[in-house]
């Protein structure tokens, strides 16, 4: 009997590789760069199944140039705003995605970033590394405390409770803004208040961004939401990056309206202002996820869901369970 057809847009990990060669016949880009777009039409032509990366947009066309055979499309990610599930759904096509597994380290990530802004290691690195270090002094690169401070998250999902957790070691007040209220058992154990969103943009000293990119939180931070972060404070975003309007935080930097950034994603990936390569904004290339450990579970994941599908099980993560009967 012959093996369904995958297309994996990405040669993924041994471990991920392994099992998905016990049940499909595999297509792998392994090309060092993303793969272009023509290429991807061409390749997932005839596919039984896709996995690909959060750089590969789901959408009509590409359902079309895939044919009638597909039915998942596994996604190597939490997020899945690169995938149009209606259009899936329309075609019975399964969508999945890899939630949980990444909450940790993005959590520790969303940490490095809030800490090196802070204590100004990048300014520090490039100066140790430069050879024109000469001699310790007292108000050199002189940063600000994390410890005692106010911790304000905007999206108290897994991603940020497991923030906050962190920050009972700071002794930080956390205050929150949710499109829910956290259980009371969650915000005892995490110390965490319940605020307007407004009040935490005026009340922290580190804001943190942990919501899903959708219609509701595109651009939700611009400048009057920046107007409002103390003069003090700094953003902090691991989460998607067109949730922050990248002209306007520009200008609040530019203009003194917040004391720094720490961004790990951006509007238009992989491209980032000028404008945002300043001494008080840390950059990082999409990072959040990416520890061997975690990336290796999110590719496991997404192999057990198309696994699952062609073995006449519900996938475990699926984003439309409404086209399972359907199959």
């Amino acid at each position: 009997m012959n093996k369904p057809k995958l297309f994996s847009t990405h040669v993924l990990f041994e471990e991920p590789r392994r099992l998905l060669a016990e049940h499909f016949d595999v297509d792998y880009w392994t090309g060092s760069e993303r793969p272009p777009r023509a290429e991807v039409l061409k390749r997932v032509a005839g596919k039984d199944a896709l996995i690909p990366l959060l750089t590969e947009k789901i959408d009509a066309e590409l359902l079309d140039a895939a044919g009638p055979g597909l039915r998942i499309v596994a996604n190597v990610a939490v997020g899945f705003d690169n995938i149009d599930v209606p259009a899936c759904t329309a075609r019975k096509i399964a969508v999945s995605n890899t939630p949980g597994v990444l909450d940790e380290t993005t959590a520790d990530f969303t940490w490095t970033l809030l800490t090196a802004v802070a204590r100004r290691l990048v300014e520090g690195d490039h100066l140790a590394r430069s050879g024109a270090w000469r001699q310790w002094n007292l108000d050199m690169l002189c940063g600000t405390d994390i410890w005692g401070k106010t911790l304000g998250i905007i999206g108290m999902g897994r991603i940020g409770r497991a923030v906050a957790r962190r920050a009972l070691g700071f002794r930080m007040r956390v205050i929150y803004k949710s499109t829910s209220r956290a259980p009371a058992e969650i915000e005892r154990e995490l110390n965490a208040e319940y605020l307007t969103q407004d009040e935490v943009f005026r009340q922290a000293d580190f804001l943190s961004l942990h919501v899903p990119l959708n219609e509701t939180t595109r651009g939700l931070i611009g400048p009057a939401e920046l107007a409002k972060m103390k003069r003090t404070a700094f953003l902090i975003n691991t989460t998607r990056g067109p949730v922050v309007q990248e002209a306007a935080l520009v200008e609040a930097l530019e203009k003194g309206v917040i004391a720094g950034a720490a961004l790990d994603v951006f509007e238009r990936e992989p491209l980032i202002p000028d404008g945002l390569r300043r001494d008080n904004v840390v950059l990082a290339p999409h990072l959040g996820s990416a520890s061997v450990e975690t990336r290796t579970k999110m590719a496991m994941i997404a192999a057990q869901n198309a696994i699952a599908w062609f073995e006449g099980r519900c996938p475990p993560t699926i984003l439309n369970p409404e086209v399972w009967p359907l199959h």
